[in-house]
């Protein structure tokens, strides 16, 4: 079975975080949707809200699971019996960065990473733009699932 975890903090879910998860489903046996826990940063939607949003996006893909942790991908990678590690790239920038932290994690473990470019259409949306648009009483239907508008 092909286990792969898509980590990140999903603050909140956005429509390019959708895509790569709809194209993971059809890449591997199950994606765990990871959400990290990082007692250090401040997050617009709890915790409870994040997962929750995740988990109505995908309640009719049994392949989709999700989940909370905290530490290293890696080692929940391990405790999952994941072999591969799922992120999205937007543009260079996000390579580059996510190439150090693939490579990381290949010396530490056998853990492989495997990167889709994320669709033309979603290519721009990030959280934080989401997160700056909500602040400032904009629209998000068209960057976000069904399951965040309900939470505006």
């Amino acid at each position: 079975m092909k286990k792969a975890i898509f980590p990140g903090s999903f603050d909140p879910i956005t429509n390019g975080h959708y895509d790569i998860i709809k194209r993971g489903v059809s890449l591997f046996d199950e994606v765990i949707v990871a959400i990290g826990v990082n007692a250090e940063k401040k997050y617009m939607f709890s915790l409870e809200d994040r997962k929750r949003f995740i988990e109505e996006a995908f309640k009719d893909e049994p392949k989709v699971k999700v989940i909370t942790y905290s530490g290293l991908t890696i080692d929940l990678c391990k405790k999952e019996n994941a072999e591969f590690i799922l992120r999205g790239l937007r543009n260079p920038a996000d390579f580059e960065f996510e190439k150090a932290i693939a490579h990381t994690n290949r010396v530490m473990s056998k853990i492989e990473t495997v990167f889709l470019l994320t669709a033309a259409r979603t290519s721009f949306i990030s959280s934080s733009i989401v997160r700056d648009v909500l602040r400032n009483g904009g629209d998000i239907t068209q960057l976000v699932p069904k399951s965040v508008l309900a939470k505006k």
